[in-house]
Formats: structure tokens, C-alpha cells, sequence
């Protein structure tokens, strides 16, 4: 399975913001200069990231972008929901895991299971546990 550019971008841009905000909002433009991703790529995801509640936009003169709420509680799984249409491993697997084969698929348990322990191993890491890495990184 590979998660799209989108999703990447997505949870990097969001690291960013949570390493650099100290307490303000975070401009676009900084993000996409710090991370290289094009500003109006940026801009697209931030409208899905503020409509799946992980951002707030702060308007005028200093503003920028903020986490809508503690990093602590903002999950990866979340972040890539709010940006990509579904998590699931295979085509034929609607968003709720299940089967859109018209017969019964034989190989059904092995693409919901691992489903599963995608969704589980992404919602195990927050956004600040990613930030501490990034911290522990950069100081090293």
C-alpha cells in the first residue's frame, strides 16, 4: 500500500506548524518554504485539514494557521482522513471495510485485516509525538 503525496504532505505540513507555531499562527508560506511543497498545494490541504477540525485559520495581519486543538490529541490517522478519501488497502473495499465484489471475495479478511492495522497503527501516533522526533532530530 502507498499513501499519497497528499497524505504525506499533509502530516509533514502538520509538524511543521506544530514545531514552529510557538503559540502564534504559522503561515503558509513559511510551511511551504521550510518544506519545499508548493504554497497553493499547501493551501488545498489546509481547506480539508480546517474542515476536518485539525486547523483553525487566523485572518489579518499575523495571521496564518493554528492546531485546532493540544497536539497530544490530534491522531495521524485523523490528519490523512481529513485529506485523502479512504484508508482502505484495495480498490474493490468501500470506506467502512467492506466488499464491493458482487460475490463473497476470498481474500476479504486478509484486505479488512490488514485495513485495520493500518487505521490502529495510525491512530497509535500523535501529532506530538511525531513533533518530539522532529525535535530530537533537529538537535542532534
Amino acid at each position: 500500500m502507498r499513501l499519497s503525496t497528499k497524505a504525506q504532505y499533509a502530516v509533514r505540513a502538520m509538524v511543521s506548524l506544530n514545531l514552529h507555531a510557538q503559540g502564534a499562527p504559522v503561515a503558509l508560506k513559511d510551511i511551504s518554504t521550510r518544506e519545499e511543497i508548493s504554497l497553493s498545494y499547501l493551501e488545498q490541504l489546509f481547506v480539508k485539514l480546517r474542515r476536518g477540525k485539525i486547523v483553525d485559520s487566523v485572518r489579518g495581519p499575523g495571521g496564518g494557521y493554528v492546531l485546532a486543538r493540544p497536539a497530544d490529541q490530534i491522531r495521524v490517522d485523523e490528519i490523512i482522513m481529513s485529506v485523502e478519501e479512504s484508508l482502505v488497502p484495495v480498490s474493490c473495499m468501500d470506506n467502512d471495510g467492506s466488499c464491493s465484489c458482487k460475490s463473497q471475495c476470498v481474500t476479504q479478511s486478509v484486505w479488512q485485516g490488514l485495513g485495520g492495522r493500518i487505521r490502529n497503527f495510525l491512530a497509535s501516533i500523535t501529532l506530538a509525538d511525531l513533533t518530539r522526533e522532529a525535535e530530537a532530530k533537529l538537535s542532534s
